[in-house]
């Protein structure tokens, strides 16, 4: 996610804890996402999307942060 901010990235998760909660949230988000999508037994497609879109709500916020930090 933004290899074009990847120092940034790591200077703001250990500098930013709001940051650092969004950045792990995501990963998080990420993970559970792949894990659903790879053995989808008992989730429906609503569910995953509903992930999907607070995956993306985060990402979003995310780079919000990292285009402030950058100017």
């Amino acid at each position: 996610m933004f290899p074009e901010y990847r120092d940034l990235i790591s200077s703001l998760k250990n500098s930013n804890p709001h940051f650092s909660r969004l950045f792990n949230q995501h990963n998080e988000l990420d993970q559970k996402i792949k894990n659903i999508e790879s053995q989808p037994v008992g989730f429906s497609g609503a569910e995953v999307e509903t992930l999907k879109k607070e995956k993306l709500r985060l990402k979003d916020e995310l780079y919000v942060l990292l285009k402030q930090a950058a100017v």
